[in-house]
């Protein structure tokens, strides 16, 4: 089972596929943590009345800054040309549809 994870991830080896899976939690929490203040200061709470559009707009928000910080964390792990066409390919996903 290891091996096909590791087959669908490209990993190396299995310390390369515990850094990517680092890399990615890592980046997910950051991504929540740094997309508050942002948050804050465009004051969106308070500009918005629904829940459902606030948690939209929220999400709108964290992903953009997600690519970025998964970039810088996977550069800090040596893993910058991976994570690179990670988003390459995840972004041409989206372009497709």
């Amino acid at each position: 089972m290891i091996n096909k994870v590791r087959k669908s991830f490209k990993a190396e080896n299995n310390w390369h596929l515990f850094i990517i899976f680092l890399v990615f939690a890592i980046s997910g929490t950051l991504s929540v943590i740094v997309s508050g203040p942002i948050i804050d200061f465009l004051k969106i709470n308070e500009l918005v009345d629904s829940y459902s559009l606030y948690l939209t707009i929220k999400i709108l928000i964290i992903f953009p800054v997600y690519q970025i910080v998964l970039l810088v964390v996977g550069s800090f792990f040596g893993q910058y040309r991976y994570f690179l066409d990670f988003e390459k390919k995840m972004l041409m996903r989206f372009k497709k549809k």
